[in-house]
């Protein structure tokens, strides 16, 4: 008995009007990319180990796709790990590669490895499939694309600014108005970690604030007071679960919190430049929001961190974030390589824009005429036709085999063919064509040029 066929969790099959859909979100996005000024580089779909391992935290590191090594892996395995059923230290040993697990640890491998072939800053973008082992739901999946686009070699703000503009002119493009594009700093999370005294433990408060919109404030306070967060502590920074207004108020609301750190006055300063710049120069349709609370959970961000999400009213996570890493190629030996990076999330931007009714009717369009199959003699004539109408770029194509004529016109229904064309004797003797509207069932006979020009 034959095996029914299936695909992993977290996978898909995409059909042709899917693969028509993402092809103009691709298209979109890397146009814009390159408008910018980014160029295109491609990475292996996977790597070394050692690339990506430590580089994504704790929980990070468990979503990773191990490769087992090719041949008897079990021959070469550490055998106190086995005895001890020990399977970090297996997965060591019998796993020398990777999926990659996102575009950025391997752009920053890229970057060290040719460093002596690239120009500083360098701009580049990367669409490429991304795979990690997390729990498949709604607008999340084990496989999936990212489109990343980062600077590296540059501490200017303006790139800060750019990355804005870039998000806003994507989302534009794609008439996904209304999106807002949330911004928060590093610096500013260090400074509230500093002055309530808990800066040893800036990653669990951060991890934890970050769940704010999720957990709801008493849940936040509660995981902290689990990571050993005083209460102390916790009612000093109570204040910035309560900020409200515009980009500027809630500013004044974090100054006066964060008045005895450097480091929160420094990433204050930075949030206020990318402000003022962005009031010179409005966005077009999204809107730019200053979150206190937004931290993301990836240890590598140094200075800004953005976060886009849909519109009011769409219920989907973040369609885009990134941030500013200040050392991210020092985990290759390259020092003091500041760079920052954003990324646009294809599957979850592809379900809002379905959701909106957004995708152009345009995007699915196929063959645009099929001709009528009515034996040897008629199908090369046919076919000479087809050539001529694709050297004008009209999809045009022949049913290849000369069945039932209700087959042919059924095939075509249900390909949703707008026009099929029929070639007998008669058309033959004339030099001509009989074109048949679909829906209408109008019915022209033509030339080949005016058929040319009818279906152009």
């Amino acid at each position: 008995m034959a095996q029914k066929p299936s695909i992993p969790k977290g996978t898909r099959d995409f059909s042709p009007a899917e693969v028509a859909k993402r092809d103009y979100i691709f298209e979109t996005i890397r146009s814009e990319f390159k408008k910018f000024g980014f160029q295109p580089i491609e990475t292996p779909s996977f790597e070394n180990s050692s690339t990506l391992m430590g580089k994504y935290g704790e929980e990070g590191d468990r979503l990773i796709f191990k490769i087992l090594n090719s041949g008897d892996f079990l021959r070469k395995a550490d055998k106190n790990a086995l005895t001890e059923e020990d399977s970090n230290k297996l997965a060591t040993s019998i796993s020398e590669k990777a999926l990659r697990y996102d575009l950025t640890v391997p752009f920053a491998r890229y970057v060290v490895q040719h460093q002596n072939e690239i120009e500083f800053p360098f701009k580049r973008y990367q669409i490429q499939p991304v795979w990690r082992a997390d729990r498949p739901q709604k607008g999340r999946f084990r496989e999936f694309y990212q489109c990343d686009a980062d600077v590296v070699g540059s501490t200017s703000l303006w790139q800060e600014v750019e990355f804005v503009q870039l998000y806003d002119s994507v989302f534009s493009a794609l008439k996904l108005d209304g999106v807002t594009i949330k911004i928060n700093n590093r610096k500013v999370l260090s400074g509230f970690a500093e002055v309530i005294g808990e800066s040893d433990k800036l990653i669990d408060f951060t991890v934890a604030l970050d769940k704010l919109d999720k957990i709801g404030e008493e849940g936040v306070k509660k995981e902290m007071r689990e990571k050993g967060i005083s209460e102390d502590a916790i009612s000093k920074i109570e204040p910035i679960f309560k900020l409200q207004g515009d980009f500027s108020e809630k500013l004044e609301g974090i100054k006066a919190i964060l008045s005895s750190s450097e480091t929160g006055m420094k990433g204050i300063s930075e949030l206020e430049f990318i402000q003022k710049a962005i009031e010179n120069m409005p966005l077009k349709t999204a809107s730019l929001d200053l979150d206190v609370t937004l931290a993301r959970g990836l240890n590598y961000y140094t200075g800004a961190i953005y976060e886009v999400v849909a519109p009011e009213g769409v219920k989907m996570g973040s369609i885009g974030g990134g941030g500013r890493y200040d050392d991210l190629t020092g985990i290759f030996g390259l020092k003091n390589m500041s760079g920052i990076g954003i990324s646009f999330g294809l599957d979850r931007i592809y379900l809002v824009l379905e959701e909106l009714n957004l995708f152009p009717e345009t995007v699915t369009q196929n063959t645009k005429v099929l001709f009528l199959n009515f034996g040897e003699k008629e199908a090369l004539y046919a076919m000479k036709a087809v050539r001529n109408l694709r050297s004008e770029n009209v999809i045009a194509e022949l049913y290849p085999d000369d069945a039932k004529m209700g087959k042919q016109m059924k095939y075509a229904d249900k390909r949703d063919i707008p026009f099929v064309v029929l070639a007998g004797d008669e058309e033959m003797a004339q030099k001509k064509f009989t074109l048949k509207h679909m829906k209408s069932g109008e019915q022209l006979v033509l030339n080949l040029d005016e058929l040319i020009a009818k279906l152009q």
